[in-house]
């Protein structure tokens, strides 16, 4: 299928997104939106599809942004459905059943930032630069911003970046935990496939089911969220892949999962 806004294909078990509007710096349009929600769902039905890797094209840009091109006229109820169609595509990311790295390649501000934390492990090149810079044009960060950079870097450090709507470079952004590992900017993309390939290799029930209980655990209290470790392990136990993982550790060999 011809995307106007993103690229997608699949080999070797990763699909590869990559958005696509490099003279807009991958910003981040209605149609993107639209384009991304589609191709999230299709990666996450494709049973050969164990991972995801989210990057932008060229290396200038993840993303750097949301196109404010069509805030000019926007109105305080149009702003609501934009925010919360934003919303519903990094929460169906977050929710994935499968895992998801963004590959961050230069900016990722704005909704480009957003769109990152969204993902469940954050690569950067050593040119990438983070930041929430909606405070200087007048409005504050409206696809979970002010909720996701709190829950990853603290609150103070989330209010830091968000009150002066400066970029952090990637350096900064590992120290404090918003980048999970930095590479050379001609390695990021060769250096995130070989750790997705880390990923293709394991259970994909196991991940789905770990996932799932990092999320939903993070959000509620203790107690409840080892109640739903408990259970989630539990269920690993009637899957072939625990058999099979089994089986190749006692045999010293390598395990053959088949994703049931």
């Amino acid at each position: 299928m011809e995307h106007q806004t993103l690229k997608y294909e699949v080999a070797d078990g990763i699909a590869l997104i990559t958005l696509n509007r490099p003279k807009a710096l991958n910003a981040i349009n209605q149609i993107m939106i639209q384009e991304l929600t589609q191709v999230f769902d299709q990666a996450d039905e494709d049973p050969e599809v164990r991972v995801v890797i989210l990057t932008g094209a060229e290396e200038k840009a993840f993303a750097a942004g949301a196109d404010i091109t069509e805030f000019q006229h926007m109105s305080p109820l149009g702003a609501l459905h934009f925010s919360q169609t934003f919303h519903a595509l990094f929460n169906r990311i977050e929710r994935l059943k499968k895992p998801v790295i963004a590959a961050v390649n230069g900016f990722a501000l704005g909704a480009g930032c957003e769109l990152a934390l969204a993902c469940d492990l954050i690569f950067a090149s050593d040119r990438a630069r983070f930041g929430q810079p909606e405070v200087n044009l007048g409005f504050i960060p409206g696809g979970g911003g002010t909720q996701r950079l709190a829950r990853l870097i603290g609150k103070s450090r989330a209010k830091e970046l968000i009150y002066t709507g400066e970029m952090t470079d990637a350096q900064e952004a590992y120290r404090i935990g918003l980048a999970n590992k930095i590479f050379p900017a001609d390695g990021l993309m060769s250096e995130a496939r070989k750790f997705a390939q880390k990923i293709v290799s394991k259970g994909a029930v196991a991940l789905e089911l770990a996932k799932r209980v990092i999320e939903e655990g993070y959000e509620t209290d203790l107690t409840s969220a080892l109640a739903l470790e408990a259970q989630a392990f539990a269920l690993c136990f009637g899957t072939e892949d625990k058999t099979e993982g089994v089986h190749a550790f006692l045999e010293k060999r390598q395990p053959h999962f088949k994703g049931r």
